[in-house]
């Protein structure tokens, strides 16, 4: 799957679609964190909508989503669909 543009996923689909890459890979969120280079405060703020992340980490989490294939397709796919 190649995404020509940044995702430009809003909050809460952007906290959602975190939570749920990180549960589809079976990670904790301290897993996730250490995955992605932030802390795991900044991954429970983007799930829990208190803060957004940045362009990089967008971009991180969209290498993650790529590198699941056919899963992370779907995953993008519903919430691009909403």
């Amino acid at each position: 799957m190649t995404i020509k543009k940044a995702l430009a996923i809003k909050q809460p689909e952007v906290g959602q679609i975190i939570r749920d890459l990180r549960l589809l890979a079976a990670l904790t969120q301290e897993q996730f964190a250490a995955n992605l280079g932030v802390t795991y405060t900044t991954i429970n703020r983007w799930e829990n909508g208190r803060s957004t992340p940045s362009p990089m980490a967008m971009k991180l989490i969209e290498q993650k989503l790529n590198e699941m294939g056919s899963q992370g397709e779907d995953l993008l796919a519903n919430y691009l669909r909403n």
